[in-house]
C-alpha cells in the first residue's frame, strides 16, 4: 500500500514539475496596466488630488521620461491613464475611436449642474449621445447655417471695435484686450443660442452667472428669459430674424422615453445644453485670440506680416463694390499666412492642455499594456503638439512651420482633425472631437485679420509681454495683454 502512494506522490510531482516547466516556456504574457509610480492606497491618491492640472503638467512630464509615452496615475478611487504621445493618440482616438468615446462618470456636482451628464460633453457614447450632437452639427453647426450667422459676426465685430475705441478714448494708454474679445464672442453665442440680440446689461448678466458658474434654472428665471424663449419659438419669426437659433432646434427635439415613445427635453436639461453652448464658445476662442494677439504683439515682424498680407489682398480686390473695408469670410481662405498664425497659435497655446476626460466601453489594449474599463483615459494635448521630435523648435511661435515655399498651407499639418495622423488635436479627435471646430476657426481667422487690418498693436509701455501660462476655465495668460491700439 506505501508503494502504491509512493508512487501516486512522485508521478504528481513528476506532473506538476512539467507542468511548471511548460508554463515557464510558453506562458502567455500577461497583459499590465500602463506604468507608473507606485500606489500606496489614500497617501497616492491625496497627493495627486492636491494638484491642478496645471501643477500637474511639469510631474508628468517627468514620469513620461521614466516611464515611457503612457501611464498610469492613481487618482481617488479609480485609475487615470495619460497618453503622452501623438502615435498612441491616433491608435486610441481614430484607429480605436468607438472603444475610447465614453466618458468617465462625473463628481455628483457636475450631474447636478449637467443635467445628471445630459448634454453633449458628458453623456455616455450612446444613442442619447448621438442624438444631441446629430441636432448640434445639423442644426447649427451646418456650413449654411454658419454662414446665416454671418450678419451677426459682423455686428459682434462692430461691437469689438466700437469697445477698443471707447476705452482707448476715456484717456488709457492700453486696453485689456481679453476682456473685449470675451464680450464681443459672448454676444455672438447668446444670438446664435437664444436669437436674442440682448442689450449690454442683458448679456453681461448671463456672462457673470456662466462665469461664476452658477448653472441653474434659477437663473433664467431671475432673467426672466425660458418664457420669452418659449414664447418665440411658438411665432413666426419676422423678416429680420435669421432663422433657427439653437434653443428653437432643442424645443422641436424629441428623445426616446423609458415606455419606448418620445418625449421632449426637461427645461434642466435644455438649460444644460445652452450653458454648455455658451461656454464651449465663449472663453475657449476669446483665450486664443488673446493668445494670438498677444504673440502678434510682441513679435511685430510676424504682425508685420499678417497685415501686409491682408493689405495686398485688399488692394487686389480693391475695385469690388461690396469692398466696405472689412476682411469678409470669403477672403479668408486667400490668406494663408493668417491661417499659419492661427494655427502656431492653436498649436503653442492650446486653451485645454487636456482633452476632456475619456473612458473606454469594454477592456483593452494600448501599446502592449491593458486599458481596464473603469479607468479614466487622458489626453496630452499641449505635449502633442510641443513635442521636439515632431516639431522643430517647438516652443517659439514660428507660423511659417505650416508653409510651403510658395506660401501655400502644408495641409498635411494644419489638419487638426488628426484623422490621418495626430500632430496637433486643439480640439480633440475622433468621436468625441469638438463639433464646432470649423466654427471656432472661422471666429479665430476672422476676428483676428479684421484687429491686424483696424489697429496697429503695439506693448504697453514698460511690458515686455510675458506668455506665462494660468489655469482657470481655460489656459489663459497668467498677466493678460493690455495693448496700444493705433490706426495704422
Amino acid at each position: 500500500m506505501e508503494s502504491i502512494w509512493f508512487i501516486i506522490i512522485i508521478t504528481l510531482s513528476f506532473c506538476a514539475t512539467l507542468k511548471a516547466l511548460f508554463n515557464l516556456f510558453h506562458r502567455t504574457p500577461s497583459k499590465k496596466n500602463p506604468p507608473g509610480p507606485v500606489s500606496i492606497p489614500i497617501l497616492t491618491s491625496f497627493k495627486w488630488l492636491r494638484k491642478s492640472s496645471a501643477d500637474l503638467e511639469p510631474t508628468l512630464r517627468n514620469l513620461k521620461r521614466k516611464y515611457g509615452p503612457i501611464l498610469t496615475l492613481s487618482i481617488g478611487h479609480s485609475k487615470s491613464i495619460f497618453i503622452t504621445s501623438s502615435g498612441l493618440a491616433h491608435q486610441a482616438l481614430i484607429q480605436k475611436g468607438a472603444i475610447f468615446a465614453d466618458r468617465p462618470p462625473a463628481p455628483a456636482i457636475s450631474k447636478i449642474l449637467s443635467s445628471d451628464q445630459h448634454n453633449i460633453n458628458g453623456d455616455s457614447y450612446g444613442p442619447l449621445w448621438r442624438l444631441l450632437r446629430r441636432n448640434l452639427t445639423l442644426q447649427i453647426l451646418h456650413p449654411s447655417k454658419i454662414k446665416s450667422f454671418s450678419p451677426a459676426r459682423k455686428r459682434v465685430l462692430n461691437i469689438i471695435k466700437e469697445s477698443i475705441n471707447k476705452e482707448s478714448e476715456s484717456g488709457e494708454n492700453s486696453v485689456l484686450v481679453v476682456h473685449h474679445f470675451q464680450f464681443g464672442m459672448f454676444c455672438l453665442l447668446v444670438f446664435m443660442c437664444f436669437g436674442e440680440r440682448l442689450d449690454e446689461k442683458k448679456v453681461r448678466e448671463i456672462e457673470s452667472v456662466q462665469r461664476n458658474l452658477l448653472l441653474r434654472f434659477s437663473r433664467f428665471q431671475i432673467l426672466n428669459f425660458f418664457s420669452k424663449i418659449k414664447k418665440t419659438s411658438e411665432e413666426n419669426h419676422d423678416e429680420k430674424s435669421l432663422g433657427l437659433c439653437y434653443v428653437d432646434s432643442l424645443l422641436n427635439l424629441e428623445l426616446p422615453d423609458v415606455e419606448g415613445g418620445k418625449r421632449k427635453l426637461t427645461e434642466n436639461e435644455m438649460v444644460s445644453l445652452c450653458s454648455e453652448f455658451l461656454n464651449g464658445g465663449t472663453d475657449t476662442t476669446s483665450t486664443t485670440l488673446q493668445w494670438v494677439m498677444a504673440n502678434l504683439v510682441k513679435y511685430q515682424e510676424i504682425q508685420s506680416k499678417l497685415f501686409d498680407e491682408i493689405k495686398n489682398h485688399e488692394q487686389s480686390r480693391s475695385e469690388d463694390s461690396n469692398n466696405d473695408g472689412e476682411i469678409q469670410e470669403e477672403d479668408l481662405k486667400k490668406l494663408p499666412y493668417l491661417r499659419a498664425v492661427i494655427l502656431e497659435g492653436l498649436r503653442r497655446h492650446p486653451p485645454g492642455h487636456f482633452v476632456l476626460p475619456h473612458a473606454v466601453t469594454q477592456d483593452v489594449v494600448l501599446d502592449g499594456y491593458e486599458i481596464p474599463k473603469e479607468a479614466t483615459v487622458n489626453v496630452m494635448i499641449a505635449e502633442i503638439g510641443r513635442d521636439p521630435k515632431v516639431w522643430e523648435d517647438p516652443m517659439m511661435f514660428k507660423p511659417e512651420r505650416f508653409l510651403n515655399e510658395n506660401g501655400s498651407v502644408k495641409e498635411e499639418l494644419a489638419d487638426v482633425t488628426g484623422n490621418k495622423e495626430v500632430k496637433m488635436i486643439p480640439f480633440g479627435a475622433g468621436r468625441r472631437m469638438c463639433p464646432a471646430y470649423g466654427l471656432a476657426m472661422l471666429h479665430l481667422e476672422y476676428f483676428v485679420a479684421n484687429s491686424i487690418k483696424e489697429f496697429k498693436w503695439t506693448a504697453k509701455v514698460g511690458d515686455d509681454i510675458d506668455l506665462s501660462e494660468k489655469q482657470e476655465f481655460t489656459n489663459v495668460m497668467k498677466n493678460p495683454l493690455w495693448a496700444h491700439e493705433g490706426k495704422d
